[in-house]
C-alpha cells in the first residue's frame, strides 16, 4: 500500500501542475474564471489546491479498495469515472460564461486523465 500511496502522491503533484498550467494558459487566452454568485474569480492557487484535495481523495479511495476489495482496479475505475462525471455538474450549473464553464470542464478532465490511469494501472499491477 505504501507503494500505491507514493505513486498516487506523485500523480497528484503531476495533476496539480497540469491543471494549474492549463488554467494559466486559459487565463492568458482570455478566460476570466469568474463565478457570478458573488462575482468572485477563481485564482490559479485555487485550481491547484482543489486539484490536490480531490486527487488526494482519489488516492485514499485507491488505497482503501486495495485493502478491502477483491477487484480494486475495476472498482476504482468505475468509482473514479462516476466521481469525475459528478464533478462536471458544478461548472455546468455555476452560471459562469461559456469560456469559464468550458475551461473548468477541461480542468476536471485533465486531472482525471492524469490520476485515473496511473492509479488504475498501479492497482492492477499490485493485484495481478
Amino acid at each position: 500500500m505504501r507503494g500505491l500511496a507514493g505513486t498516487g502522491v506523485t500523480a497528484m503533484l503531476a495533476a496539480m501542475a497540469s491543471t494549474t498550467l492549463a488554467a494559466a494558459l486559459a487565463r492568458s487566452a482570455g478566460v476570466d474564471f469568474e463565478i457570478p454568485d458573488g462575482g468572485e474569480t477563481i485564482p490559479l492557487s485555487g485550481v491547484t489546491v482543489v486539484t490536490g484535495f480531490f486527487s488526494f481523495v482519489g488516492v485514499v479511495i485507491a488505497v482503501a479498495l486495495l485493502r478491502w476489495s477483491a477487484r480494486p482496479a475495476d472498482r476504482f475505475g468505475w468509482t473514479a469515472l462516476a466521481l469525475t462525471a459528478l464533478s462536471l455538474v458544478p461548472p455546468l450549473i455555476s452560471g459562469a460564461n461559456a469560456a469559464t464553464i468550458t475551461a473548468l470542464l477541461g480542468l476536471h478532465l485533465v486531472a482525471a486523465a492524469v490520476m485515473i490511469p496511473v492509479l488504475a494501472r498501479s492497482l492492477r499491477a499490485r493485484t495481478d
